[in-house]
């Protein structure tokens, strides 16, 4: 494990820049699946979010997908919102203080991971395009 003790927490909008550049570096045809999809960061997930996941714990989620997968994508509804993805820069730095890897291969994985699943791909899917974005 890295010392990372003399570094600063990389702020809210920090997080975002870092995920807007690892959704850049995916491969083509997977940001295609995911055309405007949006990023948000958030500290925590809210409560709401919380109950609905289950999660004992604030720090218990990383990401999460809000939208309408390919399955569902002819089926819109009025006042629907945009397909987004939500990271939690608490639960992320969390898990990135216990890991050894970078926060960037991190914001990756919890994005691929995330529209992935939503869009249907297994996990086969995904670990192959998490690696083509490492190439």
């Amino acid at each position: 494990m890295s010392d990372r003790s003399h570094e600063r927490a990389p702020s809210l909008a920090e997080i975002e820049a870092i995920a807007e550049e690892a959704f850049a570096s995916l491969p083509h045809a997977f940001r295609r699946l995911c055309a405007g999809v949006r990023i948000q960061v958030d500290d925590f997930p809210d409560d709401a979010t919380l109950d609905e996941m289950n999660c004992e714990s604030e720090f218990d989620l990383l990401g999460l997908f809000r939208g309408v997968g390919l399955a569902q994508s002819g089926e819109t509804t009025t006042g629907q919102m945009p397909n987004a993805v939500w990271l939690y820069r608490r639960p992320l730095l969390d898990y990135w203080a216990e890991h050894d890897e970078t926060l960037g291969h991190l914001v990756t994985h919890v994005l691929i991971h995330e529209i992935g699943h939503h869009f249907g791909l297994s996990d086969d899917d995904m670990a192959r395009i998490e690696a083509q974005a490492d190439a």
